[in-house]
C-alpha cells in the first residue's frame, strides 16, 4: 500500500520543516487499506484478547471492531488520559466492545501472557527506552501470539525543493528539532531497527512491509502554509529554556521567510517533495 498525501489538513503531520518525527499518523494516516493489513496480520479470531499499545483516540478498535468478528477482545492502552477518554467514546458511539487504560508503553498494566495478538503504530518513535517496550510488548503475548510494530525511518526524511533555500531551510529544521525534541535519546530510525529490538526479546520476525509516505507541492504553497509552519516553530522556540537553541529557532525562522520568498518567486515552477518510509515488523512470540 502506497499513501501519498497531497496538500491538505494532512500536510504538517509530515511535514520536515515542522517535526522530527511524524505526527498523528494514526488518527489522519490510517485508512481502510492498512485496516485490511493489520486483520490479515493479525489473523484475529472470535474470542481473541488483541491489545493496541499506544491506541490514541481509538481509530484501530474502530476499524477493527467493525469487521465483523464476533466476541473478539479489543483493548487499547494510552500514555494521554484524554486520549483514553476520547478512544473510550469513540468506541461506544460506534457501538463497539472495547476496554481502554491509561499507562506507559514501558510498564503495561497488564498480566503476563495476556493476549493472542499485541500491536503497536507510530509508537514507539516517541519512546525513550526501546528495548524495555518491545520487551513489554513481548510479555502480554502469549507464546506464538502475533506481535506487530509499525514504526517511520525518521532518520531517513527524502527532501527535495526547486529553490536553493529549499535544502537550507531542510538541514536547518533538522537540526533545529532533534535538538528541540529528541535530546532524550529518542532512535530516529526505530522503524529499521525494529526488527532486530523485537528478535532480542523473544519476538521472532516474519515478514517485513513498508509504506511510503509522501508529499508533493507542485506551485508555490498557500500563504497558510508558511503560517501554519512558523507558529509550530514559535511554539517549539517558547518551550525551550536552552537560549542557544532559541536562538537556532529565531535562525530558522529567517531562513523560513527566505525560503517563502524564492517559493513564491518561482511560482508555478516550484517543486516540494518529502517522503519517508514506514517498516512493518510481523513478528511471533517465541515459546520458552
Amino acid at each position: 500500500m502506497a499513501t501519498t498525501l497531497q496538500e491538505d489538513r494532512l500536510s504538517r503531520d509530515i511535514d520536515a520543516l515542522t517535526a522530527s518525527t511524524l505526527k498523528h499518523l494514526r488518527e489522519r494516516w490510517w485508512n481502510a487499506e492498512f485496516t485490511e493489513f493489520l486483520r490479515e496480520t493479525l489473523q484475529p479470531h472470535a474470542g481473541d484478547r488483541i491489545l493496541d499499545v499506544g491506541c490514541g483516540v481509538g481509530t484501530a478498535e474502530v476499524s477493527l471492531g467493525q469487521i465483523g468478528i464476533s466476541q473478539l477482545k479489543l483493548f487499547g492502552v494510552d500514555l494521554i488520559a484524554s486520549r483514553v477518554r476520547q478512544a473510550y467514546d469513540a468506541a461506544r458511539v460506534h457501538n463497539i466492545r472495547a476496554g481502554f487504560a491509561a499507562g506507559d508503553a514501558r510498564w503495561l498494566p497488564f498480566a503476563d501472557q495476556m493476549f493472542d495478538s499485541t500491536y503497536c503504530v507510530a509508537v514507539l518513535q516517541h519512546v525513550r527506552d526501546l528495548s524495555t517496550a518491545v520487551a513489554e510488548l513481548a510479555r502480554v503475548t502469549k507464546p506464538r501470539g502475533r506481535v506487530l510494530v509499525v514504526e517511520p525511518d525518521n532518520a531517513a526524511r527524502y527532501w527535495y525543493s526547486s529553490v536553493s533555500t529549499g535544502a537550507d531551510a531542510f538541514e536547518l529544521a533538522a537540526r533545529f528539532f532533534r535538538a528541540a525534541e529528541v535530546r532524550d535519546g529518542t532512535d530516529l530510525a526505530v522503524g529499521p531497527h525494529a526488527s532486530a529490538i523485537c528478535t532480542a526479546h523473544g519476538i521472532e520476525p516474519t515478514a517485513i512491509r513498508l509504506f511510503p509516505v509522501s508529499l508533493a507541492r507542485l506551485g508555490s504553497p498557500a500563504p497558510a502554509v508558511w503560517q501554519a509552519r512558523r507558529e509550530i516553530v514559535h511554539g517549539t522556540i517558547e518551550r525551550l529554556d536552552n537560549e542557544s537553541l532559541r536562538t537556532m529557532g529565531a535562525d530558522y525562522l529567517q531562513m523560513l521567510d527566505r525560503y517563502e520568498q524564492e517559493a513564491a518567486a518561482a511560482g508555478k515552477t516550484f517543486v516540494e517533495i518529502q517522503s519517508t518510509m514506514l517498516f512493518a515488523t510481523v513478528g511471533r512470540k517465541s515459546v520458552a
